[in-house]
């Protein structure tokens, strides 16, 4: 046999062997919010910003990394990924936001109104930001969470709300004769609305299908819902890493249900819109 022959081919440890060839790996258009994980150092996070070479991540504990753009460098969803910047939009054509709206291109963020848009918690202000955000920006309205359903009376009293200082709020399970909508017809007033979806929890407003589920499993009463949905789906996840992988697999208002986009958009107008015009 040659001296220089090799009977097995190159050492399969040899370069760069954790990573599948280039070709092999589909490519993932980063967003904020997306969840990656390093195929090389196993640190999984959300993508909160990126430049031309880099993608900065932060895991659920708040911990930021910094990651080079190169091929096959991230996992999605445990299969190899190639994350790359936003292809530009087309110039021909009116540009959407994530809710069907034509965006304001270059607009910076309006001086915030003193209307107010509140909902249940951080999970439902992230939908709410991931879909709307730059519609709420254009128009100034800030978002901000009740921490809970109960504390809704004292909220509204502290709010103070009037013809020029209007309250929007989105309930989660507002349906007749659930503790939500008996503590909603504690606030009534011409310049509060309180609406609502008919879901648990808001989770439950993203299409199962952006998800690769069937349907949202059902969760025995008693059983906090989601942990149950997590033990039902065989998830070992807390929910909050749970809920970005949820939040990163929604993309515009196509992936949310209507029950949901409807209510929202009646905030937003009821916290816009001068009341004369409503009437």
């Amino acid at each position: 046999m040659p001296k220089n022959s090799d009977r097995y081919g190159s050492d399969v440890l040899a370069g760069d062997w954790r990573r599948p060839h280039k070709d092999r790996v589909a490519e993932v258009e980063l967003e904020p919010g997306l969840v990656l994980e390093s195929a090389d150092e196993g640190f999984c996070g959300a993508v909160v910003a990126w430049d031309k070479s880099t993608v900065t991540l932060e895991d659920r504990q708040g911990a930021t990394r910094v990651f080079h753009l190169e091929p096959a460098a991230f996992l999605v969803d445990g299969r190899p990924a190639t994350a790359v910047r936003p292809s530009a939009p087309s110039p021909s054509g009116p540009l959407l936001s994530a809710s069907g709206s034509v965006a304001v291109r270059g607009a910076s963020a309006r001086v915030a109104r003193e209307s107010r848009i509140y909902v249940e918690g951080v999970h439902d202000a992230e939908l709410v930001e991931r879909i709307w955000g730059h519609d709420l920006r254009v128009e100034g309205v800030a978002v901000e969470y009740l921490e809970g359903v109960d504390h809704l009376p004292a909220i509204v009293e502290e709010f103070g709300p009037g013809p020029e200082r209007r309250l929007g709020v989105l309930v989660d399970h507002l349906v007749p004769g659930s503790k939500e909508s008996r503590i909603a017809e504690r606030v009534s007033s011409p310049h509060v609305l309180v609406t609502g979806h008919p879901f648990i929890d808001v989770w439950q407003a993203v299409k199962p299908s952006v998800l690769g589920i069937g349907a949202w499993p059902e969760v025995p009463r008693g059983t906090p819902w989601k942990e149950g949905v997590l033990r039902a789906l065989g998830i070992r996840e807390e929910p909050g890493e749970a809920w970005r992988r949820i939040l990163g697999a929604v993309r515009s208002y196509k992936d949310v249900e209507p029950e949901l986009l409807g209510r929202v958009e009646e905030l937003i107008d009821f916290v816009t819109v001068p009341p004369a015009m409503q009437d």
